[in-house]
């Protein structure tokens, strides 16, 4: 399968781990974003369901076992270098709680941290593409809406 300069879009995973009002990022030790914070995930596998590859991402990235909950958004990430598509990627990112696991780095991620609500809105501190602070704070405001209805 072709990443860069792609003849399709490749579908991806991603996950927003809420917990304690923070959410889990992790910083991509692979292009894309190679460097840079993001939600864990990373591609599907063939046969394999989206929420089966949100688990697999998180689990091979961070060490935490997840349970998806809902899907928050279906996004495109086209990047473009000299007028051809170099990477475009179809991502379903999904509000996911954690079930267990052990919190450490690994396979494509070298490094992993919580994140505070006003650090990731503050854009600088982490570098965050304004796309998935979106996301971010759509699957953050999602939990909490969860989290009243079950305090009822």
């Amino acid at each position: 399968m072709q990443r860069e300069f792609p003849s399709t879009p490749l579908l991806a995973v991603g996950a927003v781990i809420i917990e304690a009002e923070r959410v889990l990022l992790v910083r991509r030790g692979a292009e894309p974003l190679k460097g840079h914070w993001s939600l864990p995930g990373g591609l599907l596998e063939v046969g394999e369901s989206l929420t089966e590859g949100v688990k697999r991402e998180v689990r091979e990235e961070t060490g935490l076992v997840v349970e998806p909950v809902e899907l928050i958004e279906l996004i495109d990430k086209i990047h473009r270098e000299d007028n051809r598509v170099r990477y475009h990627y179809v991502i379903a990112d999904y509000l996911c709680r954690v079930a267990g696991g052990v919190l450490l780095a690994a396979s494509d991620a070298d490094a992993v941290r919580w994140v505070e609500r006003a650090e990731w809105n503050s854009h600088s501190a982490l570098n965050l593409d304004p796309v998935t602070v979106r996301v971010i704070e759509a699957g953050w405001q999602r939990a909490r809406e969860l989290d009243q209805r079950k305090e009822r």
